[in-house]
């Protein structure tokens, strides 16, 4: 019932995931970032992977020590579908036996799709491919890219009904972090949500270190 594209950004060392589902609120069990590195968690999610895989990062754990480790502790491992990224870009992923078909995984450099209860397996490839194609844009507007072509590509077999846009760099705190919870065409919202945001978004992060010499509201 999900589909989503992570990444780092071998530029700025920023972490991002884009993520669409038809179920509610996919965002805030799905997708999980910080500044050195990342984790998604889909399919019948168990989203403790999130803050564990977030803190076996921080501690210095590379990507397949930390799935392994998440993998070994959730339930039923093959009703998950889960992927980590660490600073050095290392992917590692899973894609459980019992993923809801269709299950599809593309792997790139830097980056991973994964996508369950989909129109057919490609979708993954061409978000993928997507991501790649123009590695000058900010990273959060390739990876929205990469959702939209998993779109494209025939998406879920039902209506997609939320969406989110996740990228940490350098800060505790995420430096974009835009969600749709419910909407009949949630791409979309999160689109224009972006196009908006990407306007402000380093006023915002210039208030943060320097506020005497940041913009005015």
């Amino acid at each position: 019932m999900t589909y989503s594209i992570a990444a780092r950004c071998p530029q700025t060392g920023a972490f991002g995931i884009a993520i669409t589902s038809s179920s509610i609120c996919v965002a805030s069990r799905c997708a999980w970032v910080s500044p050195l590195g990342l984790v998604t968690t889909q399919n019948v999610t168990d989203p403790a992977l999130g803050p564990a895989g977030l803190a076996l990062l921080r501690q210095g754990l590379g990507a397949g020590g930390v799935l392994t480790t998440l993998l070994a502790g959730t339930p039923e491992p093959a009703f998950r579908q889960a992927s980590v990224i660490d600073r050095y870009g290392q992917v590692a992923w899973h894609s459980g036996a019992e993923a809801l078909p269709i299950a599809g995984v593309a792997e790139g450099p830097g980056c991973i799709a994964l996508g369950n209860l989909l129109t057919h397996d490609g979708a993954p490839a061409a978000m993928r491919d997507a991501f790649l194609a123009d590695p000058a844009l900010p990273l959060a507007e390739r990876l929205l890219r990469g959702l939209e072509a998993g779109l494209e590509a025939g998406g879920e077999t039902g209506d997609e009904h939320s969406a989110g846009l996740h990228v940490a760099r350098t800060y505790d705190w995420p430096v974009v972090d835009l969600r749709v919870d419910w909407d009949e065409a949630p791409i979309g919202a999160l689109r224009a949500l972006w196009d908006r945001y990407a306007a402000e978004q380093a006023a915002f992060e210039s208030r943060a270190r320097a506020p005497a010499t940041a913009p005015a509201f």
